[in-house]
């Protein structure tokens, strides 16, 4: 009987059990520690939110490095496809509930952001299923700093005078994220049209 391995090489495919797949199911895994890290720091405790800060900035990391990876040595896999996002999203969205959990952050910028992943993520789906394959957005990659930048921020212990700058960095990402949304349907639509 051949390995599952073993069939994926046949296929021309690589094995799903590779460094970039590895990366990707830790940060899935290390989410809840995340959320606990976050939580029991309440914003107040110095010490367990620079922590926080730390694993937050190393999973966004292992982001970019497993699909750097991934491309470069041929490893891109029908599980990272799925996979990798899903981490991205469980990971972004963890962040801005526990930081509203903990009271640093407005309920409104997390729900529109929440409902615009999850929405553009579901809407991509049932296009695929359609037959139709939504690219990425052209400022996706500008969503995706800006909403980390502003999360790193808001965990940063720093004193109050500070609390603009967050406010400032956090709406800047929320509102390209709200356009960038807009944006995917509008493009996509036009593709689909052609």
């Amino acid at each position: 009987m051949s390995s599952p391995k073993g069939k994926a090489a046949r296929r021309g495919q690589p094995s799903n059990l590779n460094l970039p797949n590895v990366l990707t199911s830790i940060r899935i895994v290390a989410v809840p520690f995340f959320a606990w890290l976050v939580l029991s720091g309440k914003g107040t405790d110095t010490g367990i939110m620079w922590w926080s800060l730390v694993v937050f900035a190393a999973l966004m990391a292992t982001d970019k490095l497993d699909g750097d990876i991934a491309r470069r040595n041929n490893l891109v896999t029908d599980f990272g496809k799925i996979a990798d996002p899903i981490a991205d999203k469980a990971l972004m969205i963890t962040a801005l509930v526990c930081l509203n959990i903990t009271g640093r952050l407005w309920p409104i910028a997390t729900v529109l952001i929440v409902a615009r992943e999850l929405g553009i993520t579901a809407w991509r789906m049932v296009q695929l299923n359609k037959g139709h394959v939504v690219p990425a957005s052209k400022g996706g990659k500008l969503k995706t700093v800006l909403q980390s930048v502003a999360v790193a921020l808001y965990l940063v212990p720093f004193p109050g005078w500070f609390a603009p700058v967050q406010a400032v960095v956090m709406a800047a990402a929320v509102v390209v994220t709200v356009v960038t949304g807009v944006q995917y349907i509008i493009d996509s639509r036009r593709s689909n049209r052609r």
